[in-house]
């Protein structure tokens, strides 16, 4: 579809990458990845030809069209959310235009028989089939799916969009852009404005919908639900992995040890030559293989090793004083903005040393509760603080509060304290302030630098509460790794406001939901969390029994549902069971039918569960022979059985449950 030729593109001395070569073809899911200021966010505007490479070539067929989305963008604030949508539809509306004024001169002309007549009619039967082909009216219906699907409520539609915060109006944006359908999508960091359940629908409809998608993207769990092939930016080359994330991680750390290796060779090499020629310089006898050996050393290109990976960095809060036992307790809180309820009759007890989420759709009140904890806004109902608890709070506008004077190194240095302060070069680097960046002042740093310096200056100071909110929206992998861990080890009591599954995953025990004006505590991770609100979401596992019982004793056919995420099994009939105590004629049949039902259910997943584990040890032997041990095809194929397996052994303890409690109703 695309094809991008010895692309090279130089700042200064060193090029940011050079050489690089590869294909976009139709249905890539591709995430763009690489160190910032690797040139990730420069290489998806020089596809989409709002910058020129140094020199190289990017060859787009004509009939493709290429879709963009940048982190920054200048908005426009004189329409409505609606009207703006329907932008994306701006050829469609003036095609509609052209066939209406062809349709009222068709009905006004009369020279029925003239060529023009008939040439009108035939170039409007073709311009019309094309609209029909378009979408013709539909368009209406996808625009208020594509919006609701990021997180709109319908009453938003005819609101003005410069009633909008920025990250709203980078929806709409993000909308116009799906709504093109343009044959490659170039998404940067498209999640960073999103809520969870929006990027749940963004991943949906990439995976099902979109044509060809390159991406740069920070979080972990969306690019690995997305894509199927990884570019690297490193050292100034473009590799092509033909994997998705994780698994590239995994070939990029066998990778960087083969260049370590490599790099010793070279290294050794290369001292062995200078010990020859610095030995034999001056002896006329060896002067011709000395400067064979200069030759040979002016001819070694240097092996280049990939960027050290500084996830390993481990943070350390220091030690706090004991809080109290419960440093957050909310009995019936309530806020209202005027006539607009965000939140009524709040109770929830956060214990000590508990890590909790909030989560949500933004604008259910997440940010707010966290601000009537800190006391910054008033409130209706009891919020009690506990005992000596010390706070230590990220907020969105936390980097505002920074001496603006000092420098990122003397920021950092004023708080830290005891032995970290020999580690403060490497803190600064985990968090993208290596080298010169360091010795920045504060004013010249951009939004997204200034909170990363927050985030630093917040993990150096000593508390026993700590309040997040969003704290990974200006952080990249490594980095995010690096505070995650700090997190963990942290002994105090965690609130974090965040949409990021991945940074969320194993972090948090407890997830508080936002939503309609409520708050409901869901225990367990955000995974088991987010299974719950599938399952809510999602169809029955089998469809609802017929008011009637089936007659001549047999049953219906059920399914489990793809939907899901589990393999289709059909379920066929198997024999009832047992009396039951007392109770009506239907009253019995009705148990016997339900028994019937999930003994079908629980035997069909016993069998799927076999079906799958047979494969698996198929792939086992296969994988033994050192032929087959690195075909990622296979590898992928075994792991893909491994998480199919888990979901049907979840789903057969669940209906075996069920089973049981419905037997137990049998004499």
């Amino acid at each position: 579809m695309l094809s991008i030729d010895n692309l090279t593109v130089e700042f200064g001395v060193k090029p940011l990458f050079r050489n690089a070569n590869f294909v976009i073809n139709d249905r890539d899911r591709i995430a763009l990845v690489g160190k910032n200021g690797a040139g990730k966010s420069t290489m998806l505007k020089i596809i989409c030809g709002q910058q020129q490479p140094t020199s190289g070539s990017v060859s787009v067929p004509n009939d493709t069209t290429i879709g963009y989305l940048p982190q920054v963008m200048v908005l426009q604030d004189d329409t409505t959310v609606r009207e703006e949508a329907r932008k994306a539809f701006a050829g469609n509306l003036q095609l509609k235009e052209r066939i209406d004024r062809m349709q009222n001169e068709i009905a006004e002309r009369t020279d029925y028989d003239s060529e023009s007549y008939m040439a009108l009619v035939e170039k409007f039967t073709r311009e019309h089939e094309r609209y029909m082909m378009l979408g013709a009216e539909g368009y209406e219906a996808e625009i208020e799916r594509t919006l609701v699907g990021l997180g709109f409520q319908r009453t938003d539609f005819e609101r003005p969009t410069s009633e909008f915060s920025g990250g709203w109006r980078m929806r709409i944006e993000l909308a116009k852009i799906l709504l093109q359908r343009p044959d490659v999508l170039l998404l940067d960091e498209p999640t960073n404005h999103l809520d969870i359940e929006s990027i749940q629908w963004l991943e949906n409809f990439l995976s099902t919908s979109a044509k060809a998608v390159v991406m740069v993207s920070h979080d972990r769990a969306f690019i690995n639900n997305v894509t199927n092939r990884t570019l690297e930016i490193s050292c100034g080359n473009v590799i092509d992995y033909k994997v998705k994330y994780n698994e590239y991680v995994v070939l990029r750390k066998e990778r960087r040890e083969q260049q370590i290796r490599a790099y010793e060779n070279q290294q050794k090499e290369i001292a062995d030559i200078k010990a020859f020629i610095e030995r034999f310089r001056y002896q006329a006898t060896k002067a011709v293989q000395v400067q064979q050996r200069i030759k040979q050393l002016e001819k070694i290109v240097p092996i280049e090793i990939d960027e050290v990976d500084t996830s390993a960095l481990r943070l350390k809060f220091p030690p706090a004083e004991r809080s109290g036992d419960y440093p957050v307790i909310c009995d019936e809180v309530r806020k209202d903005y005027g006539s607009h309820t965000v939140f009524d009759r709040v109770n929830l007890t956060i214990k000590r040393g508990e890590k909790v989420a909030f989560v949500g759709k933004n604008g259910e009140g997440k940010s707010t509760l966290v601000k009537c904890i800190m006391g910054e806004i008033p409130f209706t109902g009891n919020l009690k603080v506990g005992h000596n608890i010390q706070i230590g709070y990220f907020a969105q506008n936390q980097a505002q509060l920074l001496d603006e004077e000092l420098t990122v190194f003397q920021t950092i240095d004023n708080v830290a304290k005891g032995e970290i302060r020999l580690k403060i070069r490497d803190i600064l680097g985990a968090f993208m302030f290596g080298g010169e960046a360091s010795d920045k002042k504060v004013k010249v740093l951009s939004g997204g630098e200034r909170s990363r310096l927050a985030m630093i200056k917040l993990l150096l100071e000593p508390v026993n509460l700590l309040i997040l909110d969003e704290p990974t929206n200006h952080l990249d992998m490594n980095s995010k790794d690096v505070l995650k861990e700090a997190i963990k080890a942290f002994t105090g009591t965690v609130i974090v406001v965040s949409h990021d599954r991945e940074f969320l995953d194993g972090l948090v025990t407890k997830v508080y939901e936002f939503g309609g004006g409520k708050v409901k505590e869901h225990l367990g991770g955000i995974y088991d969390f987010l299974y719950t609100k599938e399952k809510e979401q999602c169809p029955p596992l089998t469809p609802g029994p017929p008011s009637v019982p089936p007659q001549g004793g047999k049953g219906e056919d059920y399914k489990v549902s793809s939907e899901c995420g589990l393999q289709k099994v059909t379920i066929h009939s198997s024999p009832l069971v047992g009396g039951v105590r007392g109770g009506s004629y239907e009253a019995r049949k009705e148990i016997q039918r339900k028994i019937s039902k999930y003994e079908r259910i629980v035997a069909d997943c016993e069998k799927e569960i076999s079906r799958l584990e047979a494969r698996q040890k198929e792939l086992d032997q296969i994988l033994l022979d050192p032929a087959h041990a690195s075909d990622m095809k296979l590898v992928t194929e075994y792991t893909e059985l491994s998480d199919q397996i888990a979901k049907v052994m979840e789903q057969w303890e669940e209906q075996a449950s069920v089973l049981e409690e419905w037997k137990s109703k049998i004499n």
